[in-house]
Parts: structure tokens; C-alpha cells; sequence
């Protein structure tokens, strides 16, 4: 058991500097994530969306037996998201200059990605309750979905006013809560995975709100035909990544 706890922390561990990782080679060079921005919000759209619709949302229906529940937990999380922001909103008016240079929806994103990671650790750690391979098999899974949406978290962060390092830092930070995730699920065992069946719409629904709410009206502010073209790529590439990962499954 204690070879399993072992796995299981590390295996978590290793996803969070993946994560981190995986941000790092466009941190390096700031002036290239301003430039194309625009590019790196559309990846998020699709990723966002993407792993809403094709991993969150059909994961949920199948840990509920009703799936009218299932989609009023949806309508649950995207409304929950919707009052978060309402108070981030009015938090950010009055804060200080410098803080208010924030825009909230870096925050909400934040907040969300907290979340997601929580899950994702307690997925490792009930995988690796059932044994090692599978838990292997499964932060496999989780590193390849996490790099395309921690690239375009990444931008929408610094599209919300985060200078880069502490953008870089908050990702990982946020990253980190899988750890939690993983000892909620070693210490909780099946009680995690019901936990899991009332996150898992919440989360998808906050997704969704993101994307659909915050991120899509940033890019309706390009007008040129060609970054147009280029956003509805980018926007595409997000979901075939997110549904390329359905292979793993």
C-alpha cells in the first residue's frame, strides 16, 4: 500500500511540473505571447470547451444515473461562475490602482483550474487505488490534456493583466491542489469518487462559461480576415487536442 501512496504523490507531483513545464517555453519570450495572443485565447476556447464536452460532461453522465441531474449540475456551475464573477467584478472596482489592472476573468480562471486539478489528482489517486498500471496509464492521460490547456490558461493570463513571472507562479500554484486531489482520494478511497460525480458537471459548466462568456467576445475585437481565420484554427486545434485524448482512454 505504502509503494501505491508513493506512486500516486509522485506521479501527481510530476504533473504539476509538467504543467509548469509546459508554459515555461512561451514565458521565455513575453514579446511573442503579446504579439500572437489572440492565437494562444482561441487554443483555450477549444480547450476549454473541448475537454468540457468530450471528456467533463460524458464523464459526468456516466456517474449519474439521471442525466437531466447531471445537466442542472451544468446549468448549476455555469451560474455559479456567472454570480463569481458578478463579485470579482465588484471586488475589482474597488481595489487599488495596481490590483485593479487585474481582469477578473484571470482570476475566475484561476479559481476554476483549481478545481480541474483537484479532480484530476483524485482520478490519479482512485486509479491507483485499483493498481499501478492503471494509475501509470492514467497521469499519462492527465500530463498530455493538461500542456495544450495550461498553454492557453497561460495567455489568457497574461491577457488579464499578470506580469509573467507571477502568471508562471499562480499556474503552478494552482496545478498544485492535484496533490490534494490525490490525498483526498488515498485517504477517502470511494467517498473521492463521489465527490467527483457533482464536481465534474460544476467544472464543465464553469468551462463552458469561460470560454462562451469571457474569452470568445475578447477575440470578436479582432476584425482582419486573416487572425480571423488563424483564431478559428487555433480555436479547432484546442478540441482536436482535447479529442485526440480520447485514444488514451
Amino acid at each position: 500500500m505504502m509503494t501505491t501512496y508513493i506512486y500516486a504523490f509522485v506521479s501527481v507531483v510530476a504533473v504539476s511540473l509538467v504543467s509548469l513545464v509546459g508554459v515555461f517555453s512561451l514565458s521565455a519570450r513575453e514579446e511573442i505571447i503579446k504579439k500572437y495572443i489572440s492565437l494562444f485565447i482561441s487554443l483555450a476556447v477549444g480547450a476549454l470547451l473541448g475537454d468540457a464536452f468530450i471528456h467533463l460532461i460524458p464523464e459526468a453522465f456516466e456517474k449519474y444515473p439521471s442525466h437531466t441531474l447531471a445537466s442542472l449540475f451544468i446549468i448549476v456551475g455555469i451560474i455559479l461562475f456567472f454570480v463569481i464573477e458578478k463579485f470579482l467584478h465588484w471586488h475589482h472596482h474597488g481595489e487599488d490602482q495596481e490590483e485593479s489592472s487585474i481582469h477578473p476573468v484571470g482570476k475566475l480562471l484561476l479559481f476554476t483550474d483549481g478545481f480541474h486539478n483537484l479532480i484530476d489528482g483524485i482520478i490519479i489517486g482512485v486509479s491507483f487505488l485499483v493498481s499501478v498500471p492503471v494509475g501509470i496509464a492514467t497521469t499519462i492521460a492527465v500530463v498530455l490534456h493538461e500542456i495544450p490547456q495550461e498553454i492557453g490558461d497561460f495567455a489568457v493570463l497574461i491577457h488579464s493583466g499578470y506580469e509573467k513571472k507571477r502568471a508562471l507562479w499562480l499556474n503552478f500554484i494552482s496545478a498544485l491542489t492535484s496533490i490534494f486531489g490525490v490525498g483526498i482520494a488515498l485517504v477517502f478511497g470511494n467517498i473521492a469518487g463521489n465527490f467527483t460525480s457533482w464536481i465534474l458537471p460544476i467544472s464543465a459548466g464553469g468551462f463552458i462559461y469561460i470560454a462562451v462568456a469571457d474569452l470568445i467576445p475578447e477575440l470578436h475585437k479582432t476584425k482582419e480576415l486573416k487572425y480571423s481565420v488563424l483564431q478559428i484554427i487555433a480555436v479547432l486545434t484546442g478540441v482536436l487536442a482535447m479529442l485526440a485524448l480520447t485514444l488514451l482512454e
